[in-house]
């Protein structure tokens, strides 16, 4: 998959830049091993944990790659539910978008137990169970990420149906899903 999105964005996105963080080192071995930069554009690792917010901020690899004066998309994808409230994700989303210019876009997923709450209350607790912090968000948690930013069209909503197209199959439900994305601009 990662192979496949990379192709395509070296093919149409050549000056593309990125910084990819992680704190798991058989991640950061796979995202070497997979994605890879161009003459023009660069793709920089950082190992590092979102929490540390600041450390990222002051990472040589970001400010080697990333021009923080010019808007910028930061991708928060599948990661924020691993953040208890005890972790601050308000705060770390918050410090993100502190240091980011006008213009720049926070794109970020979420799982929910909006819509099958006991599936989600049993996974939740497999996760803690087994040492992985993790806190499904309802929707009104999930769009305080998102204060301060105007909110892309067509707004929070679940996966499968925040622009869909004809791929998504019509008897997946939102309980299928469970998972609530968007995108906020920085005015």
């Amino acid at each position: 998959m990662l192979r496949k999105v990379t192709n395509g964005c070296r093919e149409r996105f050549t000056d593309t830049r990125i910084v990819y963080a992680d704190n798991d080192p058989l991640v950061l071995v796979h995202a070497r091993a997979l994605l890879t930069g161009t003459p023009a554009g660069r793709i920089a690792y950082l190992d590092a944990d979102l929490r540390d917010v600041e450390a990222i901020l002051a990472s040589a690899e970001l400010r080697e790659t990333i021009d923080l004066t010019r808007p910028v998309a930061v991708s928060l994808v599948a990661i924020l539910h691993f953040l208890p409230d005890a972790d601050d994700p308000y705060g770390v989303v918050h410090r993100l978008l502190a240091v980011l210019p006008s213009g720049s876009h926070m794109v970020i997923s979420h799982v929910t137990g909006d819509y099958a709450p006991e599936t989600w209350t049993r996974l939740i607790e497999t996760y803690r169970g087994r040492g992985i912090p993790a806190q499904a968000r309802s929707h009104d948690e999930f769009a305080r990420f998102f204060e301060g930013l105007d909110l892309v069209e067509p707004g929070i909503q679940v996966a499968h149906r925040w622009r869909p197209n004809q791929s998504v199959p019509v008897s997946l439900t939102d309980a299928d899903v469970s998972v609530y994305v968007g995108v906020g601009r920085k005015k």
